[in-house]
Order: structure tokens, then sequence, then C-alpha cells
């Protein structure tokens, strides 16, 4: 599996795919308290258009100081198991999903994120 290189969400209507596949959505910069560690992730998603799904979560969580990239290979897996596989990874290193939110200390006491994925 590999990911194109990060641009800024707010590209994602000019530079992600409509079509299916997998995005990945972080922090351009700080890093998110998660129960065992620290993340810049915020977000993955298995669609059936990338493009879509990034301008609607942009539309729903805002797109400043956030960067994403989209799945350009799949080594031939079927993107939902990617996904899947991106998530359990994502879940047993830092005890929980990926969520929105502010990077820890921007507001001097870190954010929790709105809590969904």
């Amino acid at each position: 599996m590999r990911f194109g290189p990060w641009y800024p969400l707010a590209d994602a209507r000019d530079l992600a795919p409509a079509a299916e596949g997998v995005l990945q959505l972080r922090l351009a910069s700080g890093l998110l308290d998660y129960p065992r560690g620290k993340s810049a992730m915020v977000h993955y998603a298995h669609t059936v258009d990338v493009r879509a799904a990034a301008v609607a979560w942009a539309a729903a969580h805002g797109a400043d100081g956030i960067v994403c990239r989209h799945l350009i290979e799949d080594d031939g897996a079927a993107p939902a198991a990617l996904y899947a596989r991106l998530i359990d990874e994502f879940v047993r290193r830092f005890g929980a999903q990926p969520r929105p939110g502010r990077a820890a200390g921007a507001d001097g006491a870190g954010s929790r994120g709105s809590g969904a994925p």
C-alpha cells in the first residue's frame, strides 16, 4: 500500500480523485493526545469518492491546519481491507480511533476534539 504526497485539505477538490479509495487526514503541525501516545492523525476513510469525502470532512470540521493524502497503490488488496488494517493498527498503537481536534497545548490545555473519527 502506498499513499501519495500530503497536500492541504483545502486543495482536495483539485487533487483528490473522484474515485473509490482510502483517505488520510492529519494535522499539518502538532500532535493530539491519545490514550497511548501522540499522533497527528485525525481521520482515515474508505469511500467510493475520495474527493467528495475530503470536501465533506473539511465542511464539517474545517480545513485550516489539516493536510490530506490518498492511496495511490493498493498492492491488489481491496481498499476496504486496507482501511480496516489502518484503523486496527492505529487503535492498537494509540488506544483510540483518530479524531478531529487541535494539537495538544494549542489552547494551553490540549483539546480532545469531537470524539468522532
